[in-house]
């Protein structure tokens, strides 16, 4: 658990006992995003996924004892660099709870351990058309990373591919 420069803000890891309270969390994302026809995970996938498998790991923001955002993030690795980093899958608060501090200090808190662990990335992908939180990434000192593009493969095409 770490104390934030938020007053009465603490960030700290998801439990499994905290299962549904990250499953909201990623449905007000969607939500908010609107991709909410997106969202296919039930409990029992994020249980396993996350406390199980850890194949990603989950932070919780509270404010005042109130769970008021969410990471989730997992380790990558840089060939170029030959060492991990950390990519941000997610980040969300709660719509009221903006401008208070708290995604910097789930940021910071993510910054932090990469730092403690020598790793030089933290990474993620932000909607084009979220100009908000694109300015609120820019004014921490994030880079657009422009001369790239995300590439995805899905369902059929990658069951096709799995088979040559």
């Amino acid at each position: 658990m770490k104390v934030t420069k938020v007053p009465g803000c603490i960030i700290r890891e998801a439990t499994g006992k905290d299962v549904q309270l990250v499953l909201n969390f990623i449905k007000s994302l969607a939500r908010y995003e609107k991709l909410e026809d997106q969202v296919t995970v039930t409990l029992e996938v994020l249980y396993d996924s996350l406390f199980v498998k850890h194949a990603a790991k989950a932070l919780i923001a509270e404010l005042s004892g109130m769970p008021v955002g969410f990471a989730i993030y997992y380790y990558s690795f840089s060939t170029f660099l030959g060492k991990q980093g950390l990519y941000l899958e997610d980040l969300f608060v709660v719509p009221d709870m903006r401008g208070r501090g708290i995604g910097t200090a789930l940021l910071s808190y993510l910054a932090e351990m990469a730092v403690e662990q020598g790793m030089e990335r933290l990474e993620w992908t932000c909607l084009d058309w979220n100009t908000s939180s694109l300015d609120f990434y820019h004014h921490l000192g994030a880079i657009p990373m422009s001369d790239w593009t995300n590439q995805r493969m899905t369902g059929e095409a990658l069951k096709e591919l799995a088979k040559r």
